[in-house]
């Protein structure tokens, strides 16, 4: 597997169940975004209340780089026992985290690219969304040997 995805047909058990695991993830991610923000507005003199969606964002951003960028997956996809794959195998970098942010970022400023990344989550063999698909990632229920 290091130098390759597991085969979804050959190697099912690292994909079953990882849709409803990344949507728990994302979930849990949301709650814990939430919580920092509420955490750092105080320390704004409560400003940070004119422009909370902006520090929302900002906070989701760097959370899901920095998280992605560590173990290839966010504490909340820890918490659900999956990982991000790229498309050589390997758990993401610095460089591949970042854009896949950026791609989940941007998809989720649209609705029309939302909705397509969840239909093709549904549809596609490894359960890859838009971002996923650009970038040739995946995510898998994670090894126990990594």
């Amino acid at each position: 597997m290091s130098d390759m995805q597991p085969d979804p047909e050959r190697h099912a058990a690292f994909y079953a169940g990882v849709l409803p695991k990344r949507f728990l993830a994302w979930v849990v991610d949301l709650i814990l975004i939430g919580i920092v923000t509420a955490l750092i507005v105080p320390f704004t003199a409560f400003t940070a209340l004119f422009f909370l969606p902006f520090l929302f964002l900002v906070v989701g951003f760097l959370y899901r780089w920095l998280t992605l960028s560590g173990r290839s997956a966010t504490w909340g996809m820890r918490l659900m026992n999956i990982e991000f794959l790229d498309r050589s195998g390997q758990r993401f970098d610095s460089a591949t985290a970042l854009l896949h942010t950026l791609g989940y970022t941007l998809s989720m400023a649209f609705v029309m690219p939302q909705v397509l990344s969840v239909v093709l989550m549904l549809l596609s063999s490894r359960g890859q969304g838009l971002s996923d698909l650009v970038l040739g990632s995946v995510a898998i229920n994670s090894p126990s040997s990594r």
